[in-house]
């Protein structure tokens, strides 16, 4: 089964791209027109109403149970970053707390400043928005399949998508980043990745990856104008933090923490994801997703060692390449053991692309699946975000 269909072969693309239908293990022989209807590629159409399916589900599963709106106040950082938001909008930093990047917070206060709309709102806009931006981009990327299964398979995408969160803003610019490169547009990759590193921090690793390649291809009319820019956003961003906190670096510093072991927030492969399973207990439900994902990209990148398709995707693409391995390496390195195993799933997001090409020939070519999963995985994902513990009750309450 080939990897890119007819119909997507004639889309245009950048010339420096490389078809990555071989790593279907597949000579290319078939077409679509011996594929059932249910094995063509889907279409970016399809892909859409794939992500408003869920969207839809997700949302329609939590209403009659939760406030929804509560229930976004009080899901992961959103009230941290609604903090910051509106002490962006009235400029005033009094009590504020500094810890997460600021990169979303800014995106919040520039799209409540120019509609009105409150500081929930423009949260949820931005990451409803960025999630489908992001699921039309992996399209673009890296075909139909890929996106797919992106947009249904990792229950945090959705619940960061549907109740807010850094993830959807962080990667639709990253994505976005790699589209860019694939179309030599240097400056904007440059810039795109600049601000993804501001929504969350190894963002950085996409643009040193466009630094590196350009200086090995020793083009320097591009690579002073990607560096200019990236110095420019960094200073911009640095600026108010080191006149409100005395510290440009305010919110990397955040992430220093005594706890972690040697006060580094990277440490030795493992070692904080087998602490914490070992000193923090948690459900069995949750040990078995956050090892099964754990497991998932670790034969992934075994996959991308061994495979010499993989390998010329790889060259072919080497700033994709050159975010993808420290940040696989920070995955398994993440020095803090509350968080290294119980969010490595929310961790993977970004790689989660590369985890399914390098998979591909192993996964179920059926629309039909994508269906039937889509619908069990934004239940579950709802399930998951209410806390499955809650559900019963609420549903006993719900019909009472």
């Amino acid at each position: 089964m080939n990897l890119i269909s007819p119909k997507q072969k004639n889309r245009s693309m950048d010339a420096s791209e490389v078809s990555i239908q071989t790593l279907a293990g597949d000579s290319g022989t078939s077409t679509d027109l011996a594929l059932k209807p249910w094995e063509a590629e889907p279409t970016m159409r399809e892909i859409s109403l794939l992500w408003l399916m869920t969207c839809l589900i997700f949302v329609a599963c939590i209403a009659p149970l939760r406030n929804y709106f509560a229930l976004v106040d009080n899901s992961g950082d959103c009230s941290a970053y609604m903090a910051v938001a509106s002490a962006i909008r009235h400029w005033n930093f009094h009590s504020l707390m500094v810890k997460q990047f600021w990169g979303l917070p800014y995106s919040m206060a520039a799209l409540s400043l120019a509609t009105g709309v409150g500081d929930r709102t423009a949260l949820m806009l931005i990451c409803f928005g960025s999630s489908l931006i992001s699921v039309a981009l992996a399209y673009r990327l890296w075909g139909g399949w890929v996106a797919g299964f992106f947009a249904i398979l990792n229950f945090d995408w959705m619940q960061r998508s549907y109740l807010g969160g850094s993830e959807p803003l962080f990667v639709a610019l990253l994505f976005a980043s790699f589209l860019a490169v694939r179309k030599e547009r240097w400056w904007l990759a440059s810039l795109l990745a600049s601000m993804a590193t501001v929504v969350r921090p190894l963002g950085i690793f996409a643009l040193v990856g466009i630094g590196l390649v350009l200086l090995w291809r020793r083009d320097y009319r591009r690579l002073i104008p990607a560096v200019i820019t990236g110095l420019t956003v960094g200073i911009l961003y640095s600026l108010p933090l080191a006149k409100q906190f005395n510290d440009p670096l305010a919110t990397a510093h955040s992430y220093v923490n005594p706890e972690w072991q040697g006060g580094w927030l990277f440490g030795f492969p493992f070692y904080a994801i087998i602490k914490g399973t070992l000193t923090e207990p948690a459900p069995w439900t949750n040990l078995v997703l956050s090892f099964g994902w754990i497991l998932i990209v670790l034969i992934a990148v075994i996959v991308m060692i061994r495979s010499s398709e993989f390998r010329k995707y790889a060259r072919a693409h080497p700033v994709e390449t050159l975010f993808l391995i420290p940040y696989i390496l920070s995955l398994y390195t993440y020095n803090y053991p509350h968080w290294a195993r119980g969010n490595f799933q929310r961790f993977s997001i970004p790689i989660l692309p590369f985890v399914l090409v390098a998979l591909y020939r192993w996964i179920p070519k059926d629309r039909r699946l994508l269906l039937v999963l889509g619908i069990v995985t934004s239940v579950l994902a709802a399930a998951s975000g209410i806390g499955l513990a809650n559900v019963p009750g609420l549903i006993r309450r719900a019909i009472g």
